[in-house]
């Protein structure tokens, strides 16, 4: 029975996510990209960048961490430059990298949808115990090593 397939389970819960967040007020401000800024990459990365304000952030942290595409992440932060999102700017002990500075304005931006965010965290895990998501979270790390492990994700 394909209800009962993980992978249509995983991208139908993708598919109501965004529907949510699409159709919810508190995410109807599209974000600069065009897409809801709470799952938007551009979204992840000012969050990550946040969470790890006292790191130096550089693009191929972003391409691990999010595992996107080098192509894909380059793309990202060109839009979030030429839109006053960040700054990249030359590392002085190697200038073939930039690190990536966090603008106030993309600081902004995510503060305002960071209760909407922390409302649907709330929403998606109602009624599920704390035992029954860290086991979520356990099986949903060991699903992510497993396609990290594989020929395909390593040749594409």
């Amino acid at each position: 029975m394909i209800e009962n397939k993980i992978l249509y389970q995983i991208k139908t819960l993708e598919k109501m996510i965004f529907r949510h967040c699409i159709e919810n007020d508190e995410f109807k401000k599209k974000g600069v990209d065009g897409v809801p800024e709470p799952v938007s990459t551009q979204a992840q990365i000012i969050r990550y960048i946040l969470q790890h304000g006292s790191e130096e952030i550089y693009q191929k942290d972003l391409e691990n961490i999010l595992n996107l595409r080098r192509a894909t992440v380059s793309g990202v932060l060109q839009t979030m430059e030429k839109n006053g999102l960040i700054k990249r700017v030359t590392d002085l002990e190697d200038t073939r990298t930039k690190k990536i500075i966090l603008q106030d304005k993309a600081k902004v931006i995510f503060s305002k949808n960071k209760k909407a965010l922390d409302e649907l965290e709330n929403v998606i895990t109602k009624g599920i115990s704390k035992k029954d998501l860290e086991i979520f979270s356990k099986v949903i790390n060991k699903m992510k090593e497993n396609i990290g492990e594989t020929n395909y994700n390593k040749t594409n």
